[in-house]
């Protein structure tokens, strides 16, 4: 069993890794941060078409969070007024717009300032059934 939260994001993708580095310099949250390519996915109750799609809050008890209700457990670890904008994350109605806000972004991360093509989601596979 883990001792501490892990956070688990796209190593793949620039936009991913700087907004994690950047946390980790600014936040200082109290969790693991790793790319789920380098993570033992099975081990923490993760599929990998879930890890490709959005990052994941994995508690010590094995509570997954996903999205912006991860970005809310991170927000809710770090140091100094972040955890109360965290909580806010979790309420609704700002908890739906959290998730919008998050699932735009999810899919135009590519777009976003250190993106790269790299960093674009990968096909649904229903989309790739019908290309």
């Amino acid at each position: 069993m883990q001792r501490q939260p892990v956070l688990v994001y796209d190593g793949d993708c620039a936009f991913c890794t700087s907004s994690v580095r950047f946390a980790e310099r600014r936040l200082r949250p109290r969790c693991e941060a790793t790319p789920w390519q380098f993570t033992d996915l099975a081990g923490l109750g993760i599929a990998q078409q879930r890890a490709e799609h959005e990052v994941l809050w994995v508690t010590p008890s094995g509570a997954v969070h996903g999205g912006a209700q991860a970005v809310a457990k991170l927000l809710m670890s770090a140091r100094g007024g972040w955890p109360v904008v965290g909580a806010l994350l979790t309420l609704p109605p700002v908890r739906w717009l959290a998730h919008g806000a998050y699932r735009v972004i999810a899919h135009n991360r590519q777009r976003m300032p250190g993106g790269t093509a790299a960093c674009a989601l990968p096909s649904a596979p229903s989309a790739q059934k019908r290309a």
